[in-house]
């Protein structure tokens, strides 16, 4: 067991956590789904929620029996996608709030999503760009979520260490991705249960989120 240090840097997933997309991204995909002749339910949920365009792309293409081709699919989810967040871009609850009483503070803030970086913009726009000192979209390290990778990317390029950040993240893919990379995490549980864990908080909104609870995690013993 060790402690860990100062709060440095807070990383914040997208879809589900700063902006209410989740929602539409489910709707993309099971509008997708409904023109392969397919119904998404609870099962589906860990292949689409939280997850890169490409992979609810191969997750739909698997099951539909080759009806079109994954690319085909992965366009066109893309396309529904982008067409439903660029009408419907609404921040959560306390999240400008947050973002805001962190720049105050002093403590660097990154954008890390499973998002492509056209969505990606698309979200930084309506936030506003100087609410965040990097962001990483899909594609832009080797691996995505569940993977570390997109964490330790962002990590490093705040020139701060894993121990001294926080995610904060809504599905457990992200969880998952964020405490691969030796980050602790706040969890607002989108539609997928999330439950508390060892370097692990979990509210239920954002305006439950200010600076003592983010040092309080890093000042706890880490797993």
């Amino acid at each position: 067991m060790s402690t860990r240090s100062n709060l440095q840097a807070v990383l914040f997933d997208m879809d589900g956590t700063l902006v209410d997309t989740e929602g539409l991204w489910w709707q993309a995909a099971e509008e997708e789904a409904a023109r392969l002749g397919l119904t998404l339910g609870d099962q589906d949920v860990p292949d689409v929620l939280g997850q890169a365009v490409e992979h609810t792309a191969s997750y739909l293409y698997g099951r539909c029996n080759g009806v079109r081709s994954e690319e085909s699919i992965a366009a066109a989810l893309d396309a529904r996608f982008v067409e439903l967040v660029s009408h419907q871009v609404v921040p959560l609850p306390g999240a400008l709030e947050l973002l805001d009483g962190l720049a105050e503070a002093g403590v660097a803030t990154a954008l890390v999503s499973a998002s492509p970086r056209h969505v990606v913009d698309l979200v930084l726009d309506a936030l506003g760009r100087r609410r965040f000192k990097t962001s990483f979209a899909a594609g832009e390290t080797p691996l995505t979520k569940p993977a570390p990778d997109p964490y330790l990317a962002a990590v490093e390029a705040l020139g701060a260490s894993p121990e001294s950040c926080v995610a904060v993240e809504d599905t457990p893919t992200g969880v998952a991705s964020a405490e691969a990379a030796g980050v602790a995490v706040v969890a607002v549980p989108s539609l997928t249960p999330i439950l508390p864990g060892p370097g692990r908080a979990v509210v239920r909104s954002l305006l439950d989120v200010d600076l003592s609870l983010l040092q309080g995690l890093l000042e706890s013993p880490a797993a």
